[in-house]
């Protein structure tokens, strides 16, 4: 066999290996959505199907009718969005200034940060439950949101990709007598756009499927975001297969959906920053 052949040959037994690969991870989730279209009971067979005999909506028009899915879906949207928005400029501002600024104590407050990030989260739960607790935030969207307006990995993100910013492009903005925040604003921020998309991805995603931590801290049903909705609902519906189904592609739906969009964009901010690192 010639070596051009050989190679077309060995291109194949790779793409064909992936594509399998490809159709057995993504098998559960594709089952996933064809049990959220069955009628009542057929996830249930043995063997299961895996395409429903006849399609219905039925699920999705109990899930929002009778369980108020509706509401958490609201709740998620809003406390995600937040997060998002409000992590973006802390971190930002945050991984900017040890990048460029400097000030006494930089390099030891910054490695002081990289040491939390070996820290589970779940150490941090109590004492920061006791803590939103003592700020009367417990119940409410705020205790969702404020500890995770900043991130280490976030600000560790912004500062790798910040620090490929000419130092002659900032100081050049100073000698024209622009200030610290119309340089962050204008020279910056620009500079940024890649690294922004990624890390935005990366909290609305964590936000939207964070189940621990709203969980802990809010106990009115009416302000659950959705995993903590479909857990509910699991507990009270344990024997409606379909609805479940339901249930979790709505979960999971809005963050396939951004991940796609926006996969060109994160990918790029991550494959930058780690060269500029």
């Amino acid at each position: 066999m010639n070596p051009v052949g050989e190679g077309r040959w060995q291109a194949v037994r790779v793409n064909g290996a992936l594509l399998v690969l490809a159709i057995l991870s993504l098998a559960p989730l594709l089952w996933m959505v064809s049990v959220s279209f069955m009628p009542r009971g057929e996830a249930s067979h043995f063997p299961p199907p895996f395409l429903p005999s006849s399609a219905t909506l039925e699920n999705y028009r109990d899930l929002f009718a009778r369980t108020g899915m509706a509401r958490n879906f609201g709740n998620s949207l809003l406390v995600s969005l937040a997060i998002t928005l409000l992590s973006l400029l802390v971190n930002t501002m945050a991984g900017y200034a040890f990048a460029k600024l400097r000030f006494r104590g930089r390099e030891r407050v910054f490695q002081l940060l990289l040491a939390a990030l070996v820290v589970p989260a779940q150490v941090a739960m109590l004492p920061l439950f006791l803590l939103m607790k003592q700020l009367g935030l417990v119940n409410s969207y705020w205790g969702v949101i404020i500890p995770g307006m900043a991130g280490v990995f976030g600000i560790f993100l912004v500062r790798q990709y910040a620090r490929g910013i000419p130092d002659d492009l900032i100081e050049a903005a100073r000698i024209d007598g622009a200030g610290e925040l119309r340089i962050f604003v204008q020279v910056v921020l620009p500079m940024l756009k890649p690294v922004l998309a990624t890390l935005a991805v990366f909290t609305f995603m964590a936000a939207w499927n964070d189940f621990m931590w709203p969980l802990i801290v809010l106990t009115d049903q009416e302000r659950y975001t959705l995993p903590v909705a479909l857990a509910a609902l699991s507990r009270e519906h344990i024997m409606d297969v379909e609805l479940m189904m339901a249930g979790a592609v709505v979960t999971v739906l809005p963050v396939l959906l951004l991940f796609l969009l926006l996969q060109r964009y994160y990918i790029q901010g991550l494959l930058l920053g780690s060269v500029k690192g």
